[in-house]
């Protein structure tokens, strides 16, 4: 298995230029289009794969724990 690694200054450069001009019919212009935040995905790009992994566990310690408030609610 590959090893992640955070992405170059120049590969989050290049990145960021896509999302932030993306080319005429292209996927990403589809997805901003569509009313996808880019800047959100940007966010997440200038994280590393360990502080991302974080972020997510957390997310989804929060919604287990909202889930089971929910559950415990007559």
């Amino acid at each position: 298995m590959n090893e992640l690694r955070p992405l170059t200054p120049q590969q989050l450069a290049r990145a960021e230029n896509r999302l932030r001009h993306p080319a005429p019919g292209s996927r990403i212009e589809a997805a901003r289009d569509y009313g996808i935040d880019l800047t959100l995905l940007m966010e997440q790009l200038r994280l590393t794969p360990a502080e991302r992994a974080r972020k997510l566990e957390s997310a989804a310690t929060a919604l287990e724990q909202v889930r089971g408030i929910a559950h415990r609610r007559p």
